[in-house]
């Protein structure tokens, strides 16, 4: 994916992402409809079409699968993402470590290069729910590499201090030896953490939601979100090891 060398703004990475044509299958399902139905509604203002086959009997029931271009790329248990996001509560992640520790289906970490236009409460239940996964699967990597630098920004930096599940991740990754760098409105400065503080007021600071993690070798990934009305995302994420890269440049130079 190609994007502006010298991006003036987060959301200038916007602008050429790709537009795969991506759905979700789901595969002799045996769970009952509103569990089809609740898959529905989570993309149902996305550019991601959802499917339901069956398939012949050697194939195991209720598979979910990532088609992407008409192929297969990832396959996940309906269990597994009912577990992991379906059925689970926003606050789940705020309070304890969800998703760091438990991992992220590969059906979702697969819709990368994706443009999505994700709500929040009460405009949806759990849209912004896969921003705040993919955040975590980013710190994770990080986590598992041990070195390399990882860029998150938080709006307000008091989340740090406030939600016990992200003070618990960031302190997890300050123990280890990544560069952690984090950007936020300077409402609450987070105490004792092992951490490059950015404080600003400016509208990216105040509305952007990324998590950039540049490994010193390898790809790495990187999460580009804009807030672009009261708890309204727009956002994507990419293991482009350019699109990384410049994001990780841009935070440095911009920020």
């Amino acid at each position: 994916m190609a994007v502006d060398a010298n991006p003036s703004g987060i959301r200038d990475f916007f602008d050429e992402v790709s537009r795969d044509d991506i759905s979700l299958v789901t595969i002799n399902r045996t769970h009952p409809k509103p569990v089809q139905e609740l898959l529905a509604d989570v993309f149902s203002t996305q550019t991601v079409d959802l499917v339901e086959r069956s398939l012949p009997d050697d194939v195991d029931d209720d598979i979910v699968a990532l088609r992407r271009d008409g192929e297969v790329s990832a396959v996940s248990s309906l269990r597994e993402l009912m577990q992991s996001f379906l059925l689970v509560n926003a606050d789940r992640f705020k309070t304890g470590t969800k998703g760091f520790d438990d991992g992220v289906p590969d059906v979702l970490r697969g819709m990368d290069e994706t443009l999505f236009d994700l709500r929040g409460y009460p405009a949806s239940n759990k849209e912004k729910l896969l921003l705040i996964l993919i955040s975590r699967h980013i710190e994770r990597l990080a986590y598992e590499a041990g070195t390399g630098t990882l860029r998150s920004t938080f709006q307000q930096l008091s989340r740090l201090e406030d939600e016990l599940g992200t003070k618990t991740v960031y302190e997890r990754l300050a123990g280890r030896t990544v560069d952690v760098h984090v950007y936020g409105v300077p409402d609450g400065m987070p105490e004792q953490l092992d951490a490059t503080v950015h404080a600003g007021t400016t509208d990216e600071y105040r509305n952007s939601w990324c998590v950039v993690f540049r490994p010193p070798e390898g790809a790495g990934a990187a999460l580009i979100a804009h807030q672009q009305e009261t708890n309204r995302w727009k956002g994507f994420w990419t293991y482009d090891r350019d699109t990384v890269e410049r994001a990780d440049r841009y935070f440095a130079d911009s920020f």
